[in-house]
């Protein structure tokens, strides 16, 4: 393993086999996403610690490639219905709308919470914003 990766986390854009990984790889290495959010609830039901600002990880393809390294410059965790215009637009999916945003964020984690036993509701969940920055593009 690259030296640089050895003491990072890695990751995927939904999750490994989620089928959203390159697409959204690919709009982070352009520039076009600089920030991320998942469901609050999940990283307690999956005892996975919430991000904290200034952390490194690095970000995998479909294939498991490290593609590149990012840093958190900001994590806040605030309810769904909270969640800005400004923030959706920072996400770079879609056409950048807030309504693009939350339609697919809500049909996203719906079916996620099937498999990991939790029902998604959007009026009480809330969620893990961050905003990052990326450090270095891998080979």
């Amino acid at each position: 393993m690259n030296k640089k990766l050895k003491d990072l986390e890695g990751w995927h854009y939904g999750g490994k086999g989620s089928g959203i990984e390159d697409e959204l790889l690919e709009l982070t290495l352009k520039g076009i996403k600089t920030a991320t959010c998942s469901w609050y609830e999940s990283h307690l039901v999956e005892n996975v610690p919430i991000p904290q600002k200034g952390e490194r990880s690095y970000i995998m393809d479909s294939k498991d490639n490290p593609r590149c390294i990012i840093e958190l410059t900001s994590v806040e965790v605030m309810p769904f219905l909270d969640v800005s215009e400004e923030f959706a637009y920072l996400e770079g999916e879609g056409d950048r709308s807030y309504e693009y945003w939350r339609a697919a964020h809500e049909k996203f984690f719906s079916e996620y919470g099937k498999t990991i036993g939790l029902e998604w509701d959007s009026k009480t969940a809330k969620v893990v914003c961050e905003k990052f920055r990326v450090v270095e593009i891998l080979d």
